[in-house]
């Protein structure tokens, strides 16, 4: 198989993956991250004022989204649990063998 350069490979990117077609994995991917699931979590941070929705007129149109001040209040809050998580995990993860090891035995 011949080597491609960077914009052939690109160009039979195009070829292989269309994102009008229903099985295309990248219309899968597409549809997955703009499921409405999420889009009802961000209406409704919106809602509470956690973040701002700006809607570009734009083909297709753009819709972009940015934490409040009341939002970058609450990041603050998940940074510090995130970093709990990851510091804890270890701990958690043995927590829930010996708790699996014992509903087994029961």
């Amino acid at each position: 198989m011949p080597t491609m350069t960077a914009a052939q490979k690109r160009a039979q990117a195009k070829v292989d993956y269309d994102a009008f077609l229903a099985n295309c994995p990248s219309r899968q991917l597409l549809d997955r991250i703009s499921d409405k699931m999420l889009t009802q979590t961000l209406r409704s941070l919106e809602r509470d004022g956690l973040v701002t929705r700006t809607v570009t007129p734009t083909v297709p149109v753009t819709v972009s989204y940015e934490l409040t001040d009341l939002g970058l209040s609450l990041h603050y809050v998940m940074r510090g649990i995130k970093v709990w998580a990851e510091a804890h995990m270890d701990e958690v993860l043995a927590n829930r063998e010996q708790y699996d090891n014992r509903v087994a035995q029961r």
